[in-house]
């Protein structure tokens, strides 16, 4: 079974790595970055030149792009190279309602189609260690589960097409609400006088222990704002969120607060650094 990867950018690059370590068959791949596509060539990819020839040459064509419209246009620029016996993987995040309407254009060609995107960072798309979370027909699941397992340590079907995202997002916006949680937690116990080593064990002790504080309050005590997942990313997740739950009638003011200070970094450029530099816009670092 031949697969072919579509995006090698942060997180893809990594994931598309541990596809041609693991996988017994050629690895077909592309970027709109050619520097990208040649660095997986020298790790044993067969690099392509456009995504129409991964679709054509793949069983499996794994796409990992940026948001709701790449994808659609992705999509759209492959569907005359699908058919009976080809697999679509779409692993990126984007709105749950445009992927579903991906998912129907690919099975009208007599493709399949699954929606798997990712949780955690750029360490564990390296170590092959992420979360996947998939929405696909429950027949395709056992098929696709030991290729999104070379990427993952964890892959879990969510159910029919879309609900894959539905969780990612749900997930993504619960990082975000517990982000900002301890963002302002942290400032008020260091303003007063609390020190961050001591707040962290603190916070391990009691029911407010959660993975967020334990990674990543050393990093916000260092200033270290090096990306593991970009501010970019986040904001976008986050307003997917909304969307979301627009569309089902659901109010989230936690949500809102997130979304404003997302809103508020994004607006100073800060989109390229790591979303736990949310915690400067917390700070008032952006303040008059």
């Amino acid at each position: 079974m031949k697969i072919g990867f579509i995006g090698l950018g942060i997180m893809g690059e990594s994931m598309c790595e541990n596809i041609v370590r693991k996988h017994d068959d050629t690895v077909f791949c592309a970027d709109l970055n050619p520097a990208q596509v040649q660095k997986l060539a020298s790790l044993g990819a067969v690099g392509c030149g456009s995504n129409a020839e991964v679709a054509q040459k793949a069983d499996v064509i794994i796409s990992m792009i940026p948001t709701s419209d790449d994808v659609k246009n992705m999509y759209a620029g492959i569907l005359p190279y699908l058919g009976e016996g080809k697999i679509c993987i779409d692993m990126s995040t984007i709105d749950p309602d445009v992927s579903v309407e991906v998912s129907r254009l690919v099975k009208a060609t007599g493709a399949q189609f699954a929606d798997a995107p990712v949780v955690k960072s750029k360490e564990a798309a390296i170590a092959g260690n992420l979360g996947v979370i998939v929405g696909c027909d429950e027949e395709l699941f056992p098929v696709i589960e030991p290729i999104l397992a070379y990427m993952g340590s964890m892959v879990l079907r969510m159910g029919e097409n879309g609900k894959g995202l539905v969780m990612k997002i749900c997930q993504n916006a619960l990082v975000g609400e517990i982000q900002n949680g301890v963002n302002e937690t942290l400032l008020l116990a260091r303003r007063c006088g609390i020190r961050v080593e001591d707040f962290v064990k603190a916070v391990g002790a009691g029911g407010a222990n959660c993975a967020y504080a334990a990674n990543q309050c050393m990093k916000l005590e260092a200033e270290d704002w090096t990306t593991a997942f970009s501010f970019a990313n986040m904001n976008k997740d986050v307003h997917i969120c909304q969307r979301l739950a627009a569309s089902v009638g659901i109010p989230m003011p936690g949500m809102d607060a997130v979304r404003a200070v997302y809103e508020k970094g994004a607006a100073a450029g800060m989109g390229k650094e790591d979303f736990r530099a949310t915690y400067k816009v917390v700070r008032g670092d952006l303040d008059d």
